[in-house]
């Protein structure tokens, strides 16, 4: 049996935001028609009043407002393979204002010849923002595939201050 989900929505500079929690911490955040939405949201219970999404809402406006680039909230990685939790464990580890490539990334993850695996990995992170995919890119320096889109990608960049050498999608 499948543990209670809950969600809440909220805005933000780059668009609404579907935030998703389980009893252990928060499990989901999906941006406004981003690729690869969760699908059994029709299981979601709506929870706009209690307590559960205080914290990560505060988090959220300081991450927006500048005051505070990091996050330490609990999470609940419910889905994912043991490769893709791994690749978005290490996700946490770039500082921000930084980037890394998908080489890189695959081999922080001792996966080296993995680089589309990871790319893929990437791209299905359930805690866009929290768990930061927006600072990986091309091995070129060119900023590739944002399930939010790029345009929200190049946004989050320059928000954290991260000088990218091709500003070009």
């Amino acid at each position: 049996m499948k543990p209670t989900l809950y969600y809440t929505q909220t805005s933000s500079p780059i668009g609404g935001i579907t935030l998703v929690a389980s009893e252990a911490g928060l499990c989901g955040l999906y941006l406004e028609g981003q690729r690869h939405w969760p699908r059994d949201t029709d299981t979601w219970v709506r929870d706009d009043e209690g307590a559960r999404f205080d914290a990560v809402l505060m988090a959220l406006a300081r991450y927006f407002m500048g005051k505070d680039l990091r996050f330490s909230l609990p999470l609940d990685l419910v889905t994912g393979t043991d490769f893709q939790q791994k690749v978005w464990q290490a996700l946490q580890e770039i500082p921000a204002g930084q980037t890394w490539t998908y080489g890189q990334l695959a081999r922080h993850v001792e996966s080296p010849a993995a680089v589309r695996a990871v790319g893929a990995a990437v791209g299905r992170n359930p805690l866009s923002i929290i768990i930061p995919c927006h600072r990986v890119i091309g091995q070129d320096g060119s900023l590739t595939g944002y399930a939010g889109g790029l345009d929200r990608k190049r946004w989050l960049l320059a928000h954290e201050g991260a000088e990218l050498a091709i500003n070009a999608p």
